[in-house]
Formats: structure tokens, sequence, C-alpha cells
């Protein structure tokens, strides 16, 4: 008796000094902020990891979409919120430009997050309507070149991959092409259909459609080579040696977010996107399925934000 009574202390005392294991909430909802407007790319993949954690964690998982200030205002949010894992961030490459491309950024997108997954990856198009002349890179820089300034391209606002793309291919072509901000992809798709604007850049979640009706044209895509999804797509590179721009989509919650609930979101997210049929929807918006865990995405996006500091301040672009 005088033993089992001493190791059931002793399980006691162990289990007291042992931190408590953090938990989600299943009575509380989790948001999911999506700072870019609905219809595009990053849209649909906050979308399908909210329906599919909903599913899994039993518990109401929402997005919220929070379109302003290139994505700032969204991403600052969650930043700011309490770091318990029911408000998360739908994070794109948009993240790490802020530092480079505003003067005043609310927070630090390498110290202010715990990534949790990254979760597809993208490339990027350059597209106008039908009538416009150029057909790729090269005959876009000599047009641009013999009209300066009177051409134009549709971003989903300032400091958005898209804006950076628009940006070094100006600095890196030595052409001035305006830029014209939306506040997402979607809208700057609805002008060039409609004639009022001559080109977009945009992931090709919402574009293919169009392309393959004739609707809309491909000028290039961003990434150095072709990619897999777009094997018939000549890149920027071609025209613009240098020039290789990519986006990723992924997961990230709050800094001190309880380390167990990133990895608990974690591994539900890892799940998620090996389902053949998240894979299938994911692939039909024109993205990759990509999954990394929450370490190997906070390398991502040091890497990416050194990089793409790099490159911006060699190009001589100021922030605003």
């Amino acid at each position: 008796m005088i033993f089992k009574a001493g190791a059931s202390l002793a399980v006691l005392l162990c289990a007291l000094t042992q931190p408590a294991q953090a938990q989600l909430n299943p009575s509380r909802q989790i948001t999911i902020v999506v700072p870019i407007g609905a219809g595009g790319g990053v849209d649909a993949t906050g979308r399908l990891i909210a329906e599919k954690l909903q599913e899994r964690l039993k518990q109401p998982v929402v997005v919220e979409n929070r379109p302003a200030a290139g994505g700032m205002v969204g991403t600052d949010s969650v930043a700011k919120a309490a770091p318990d894992g029911h408000t998360l961030l739908l994070m794109e490459s948009s993240s790490v430009l802020h530092k480079w491309l505003h003067t005043n950024v609310p927070y630090d997108v390498v110290a202010d997050f715990a990534p949790i997954a990254r979760v597809a990856t993208s490339p990027l198009i350059l597209y106008a309507g039908p009538a416009f002349a150029p057909n790729n890179a090269r005959e876009l820089i000599a047009l641009a070149k013999a009209e300066p300034g009177k051409l134009s391209a549709g971003t989903p606002g300032i400091g958005t991959p898209h804006h950076l793309g628009l940006m070094m291919l100006n600095a890196l072509a030595k052409i001035e092409i305006v830029n014209v901000p939306y506040r997402g992809a979607a809208a700057a798709l609805n002008d060039v259909l409609g004639g009022s604007l001559q080109m977009a850049w945009a992931a090709p979640t919402a574009v293919m459609p169009h392309v393959a009706t004739g609707k809309v044209k491909i000028i290039g895509v961003a990434s150095a080579q072709r990619p897999a999804s777009l094997p018939d797509v000549t890149p920027i590179a071609d025209g613009v040696p240098g020039f290789d721009l990519d986006i990723w989509f992924g997961v990230a919650a709050p800094a001190k977010t309880p380390p167990d609930v990133v990895a608990l979101l974690s591994k539900e997210i890892a799940e998620i996107v090996a389902q053949p049929d998240a894979q299938e929807r994911i692939r039909k918006t024109g993205l990759s399925p990509a999954y990394l865990d929450g370490g190997k995405f906070g390398a991502e996006i040091r890497a990416d934000h050194e990089r793409f500091g790099k490159i911006i301040r060699e190009a001589g672009i100021k922030p605003n």
C-alpha cells in the first residue's frame, strides 16, 4: 500500500510540473482572415481550408475577407489577435513585401506570426484582352518603349506580389507601365473582360476559364521556368532575363500561439492537403498543392523576406 501511495504521488507531482496542454475550444468559432478580396486564389484556398477544418475539428470555421492596403489591414488584425488558435491568417507572398514597399507597416512578418503550414504555390501571370497587340513579353516591352507611360496594368493593390511583378518588370526592362490598383483580382479581371483595362496580373485561378474561351490571353508567366500547370505559356524571363517570381499560400497564427495548438492545426492541414478531393480542387484553381510544416514554412517566409527585399532595393524601388 505504501508503494502504491508513493507511486500515485509521484505521478501526481509529475503531472503538476508539466505545462498544461493548450486546446482549441470546440464551442468557439475559428476565423480565417483572408487579407484579399473574394474571388481570387487566396480566397479560394482560405475557403477550402475552412471547410475541411470545420469537418475535421467539429467546430465552426469561417472566412473573413479584409481587403485593404494591399493586405496589410487583414494581416495586422491577426498579428494583434489573441494567440489562442481561434484567429488565423491565410498568409500569402505579399506579407513578406510590405516592409520593403511601405514606410509604415504595423507588424513584423517574421516576429509577429507563428507559421502553421504552407498549403499551395502558384505561378503569377500577366494577361490581357484579345485586342491588345502584344502576345509576349518581348512585344510588350517594345510597345511600352514606343509609348512610354501609355500602358497600364491592374493589380490587387499596392504591396501585393502582383504589384512587385509590375515594378520588377518596369525596373528590369526599363519601361513605364502604370499600376492600376484594385481591391481584388476579380475586379481587375472584370475590367479586362469589359475592355476598360489593357492588362492585369493574377494567379491563374479565375483567369484560365476565360483563356480557354479566347476572352483573354496570357502575355507571360512570372516563373523563370514554365510551370507544369501552364506548359504552353512563355516565361516573362524570355524577354526580361532574371525575372522570376512565384507566389505561395499558407496558414499562420499570431506569435505566442501555444506550440501544441500550432502542431495540431499543422497536422490537420497536412491531412487536408493530402486528400485527393482537396488536391483536385486546389489544382482546378490553377494552384499546386505544396504542404510544408510550420518550421519549413517559417524558413521560407524568412528567406523570401530577405530575397525580395534585396531585389526591391537593387531595382531602386522606394517604399511609399
